[in-house]
């Protein structure tokens, strides 16, 4: 299998409390991402404290309640499943703050996390301030929710992004990469793609590969699912019968988005 895809763990850390995902440390491949995905049972807390890490707190599914210990946000989350293709609250906690997430109802969370040496505030990011987007034609369309984008100056370094992609269409497509600090043509971003697949049994298609093909696996990525990407071109690819969602995560010494298109697969974008 493929450093690069990452399937769930299922390990319960503390009672009421499962890590699925945890891509942090030495056993990653990124620099500046990190992640962790939990299952919190209605009732308990989970507690954090981050040090030079700065944080946004995506409530994927269920209810919340969030705390930096000077400021409680209640009663935050939308759904009950992400294929309800509507937005949901997040919560920006920057560095050397700790938090809290207690969960009213069982709840998934995805703890997003960037290194950061600036201290910002606390912020709400209802579902309400969530940009949607309809990007693509053809069978290139996706639907994106812009939680952190770089419009948004609430992180330093931070980028999140909810996309849904229909049965049949192609997404992050044309191919696209973000691996060169080289502004204003392109920024260096690392990326991690959490994958859920509408029915359950289904499955994508992920490509990462860099232009030299020194990078070059395509992954058969399942529900739950993750995969990083330190570097190169990424499309995924979505078979019929079958919707697609994924949280992306981004960051990287500055907090542009400016990608750089394959050239050999940018004449799609003509048509």
């Amino acid at each position: 299998m493929s450093e690069l895809l990452l399937k769930p763990q299922s390990k319960e850390i503390d009672q009421g409390i499962t890590i699925l995902h945890d891509v942090s440390g030495e056993s990653s491949l990124l620099k500046y991402v990190g992640f962790k995905l939990l299952e919190i049972t209605p009732g308990t807390k989970y507690k954090e404290e981050l040090g030079k890490l700065e944080c946004c707190v995506v409530v994927l599914t269920g209810k919340v309640h969030i705390s930096d210990g000077e400021v409680t946000f209640n009663n935050l989350g939308t759904r009950e499943s992400v294929f309800e293709k509507i937005p949901t609250d997040s919560v920006y906690i920057s560095i050397d703050s700790k938090f809290e997430v207690e969960a009213v109802t069982k709840t998934r969370v995805a703890l997003c996390y960037s290194p950061s040496e600036k201290k910002l505030p606390t912020k709400l990011i209802n579902a309400s301030l969530n940009g949607v987007e309809h990007r693509g034609t053809g069978n290139n369309q996706r639907t994106v929710h812009n939680i952190l984008p770089d419009t948004n100056q609430t992180a330093n370094s931070l980028l999140v992004v909810e996309v849904y992609t229909d049965s049949g269409n192609w997404s992050s497509y044309p191919p696209h990469k973000h691996d060169q600090d080289n502004l204003p043509e392109e920024s260096l971003l690392e990326e991690t793609y959490y994958h859920e697949v509408n029915p359950s049994q289904g499955f994508v298609f992920q490509r990462v590969y860099t232009d030299d093909r020194s990078l070059d696996e395509t992954m058969t990525v399942e529900n739950n699912d993750m995969v990083m990407v330190p570097k190169g071109y990424h499309p995924v690819g979505v078979p019929a019968g079958y919707t697609s969602y994924y949280l992306n995560v981004m960051a990287g010494p500055t907090r542009i988005w400016k990608f750089h298109n394959d050239p050999k697969h940018e004449w799609i974008l003509k048509q």
